[in-house]
């Protein structure tokens, strides 16, 4: 993405990888600013130790870190259930692909945010920028979304059960520390010290899966091989939705 942009003075193009990252990533940042606005009232819960103007840099700075900035500027026990839910779907995405970001990545929802409009539509192919996205392109994006939900899901439900959690909205305590660790985010509600040994070794996978990213790890863990196969099976449809 840099490359691009530093190169498009002498150009004049951008790729549509760079495209993607960036018109994604500019979306997310205007719709994080609004809702944290509206979720947050400008931080009002903070008014007696910080100024309005003070407020709304907090809460455009909170807007960019929790998609992997590994940076807070006050707790996050101070935001509302809203706010926290909202966080935890930012921490989720993550940055964009190339970075140390962790989480599924930008282009990987912008790409199927994309695909979802064209198929709502009805058409066959899926377009941006006047270029049209590969298949292949696709079902990585699908894949990586499956298998990064399903992923967090065991570990929410194995952390759920082994662990000494907060009596009360303890599956919130749980789902945030485990999608902040895929999101290699650095922000906590307070439990990573409550954690055994179990505990811990879990939210480490879920951010060395996170950072190194979830094909690198399951083709190393599976072996997987790309060799053809000389056939192909008779092509059927199911029902869906």
């Amino acid at each position: 993405v840099w490359k691009d942009i530093l190169n498009y003075p002498k150009y004049h193009r951008l790729s549509l990888h760079t495209q993607l990252a960036l018109r994604t990533g500019a979306v997310l940042f205007i719709i994080s600013v609004v809702v944290y606005f509206i979720t947050e009232k400008n931080l009002a819960q903070l008014s007696d130790k910080l100024s309005f103007s003070n407020r709304i840099l907090n809460t455009i700075f909170m807007a960019i870190t929790p998609r992997t900035a590994g940076l807070i500027t006050f707790p996050y026990t101070d935001l509302s259930a809203a706010g926290l839910a909202f966080t935890v779907i930012l921490m989720f995405i993550g940055g964009t692909p190339g970075s140390t970001a962790g989480g599924v990545k930008t282009t990987t929802i912008g790409l199927l945010t994309i695909q979802s409009f064209a198929t709502l539509r009805g058409q066959r192919d899926t377009t941006f920028a006047h270029r049209r996205f590969t298949q292949e392109n696709i079902y990585r994006a699908l894949t990586l979304l499956f298998v990064a939900l399903f992923i967090l899901l065991v570990s929410i439900l194995v952390l759920a059960e082994t662990q000494d959690l907060p009596e009360h909205d303890s599956l919130a305590y749980v789902t945030f520390e485990a999608v902040a660790a895929f999101g290699t985010t650095g922000i906590s509600l307070g439990i990573t010290t409550n954690l055994n040994l179990l505990g811990q070794l879990i939210i480490m996978f879920l951010m060395f899966v996170g950072r190194v990213g979830i094909y690198t790890v399951m083709f190393s863990i599976l072996n997987a091989s790309t060799a053809a196969k000389n056939y192909r099976y008779p092509e059927e449809s199911v029902l869906i939705g």
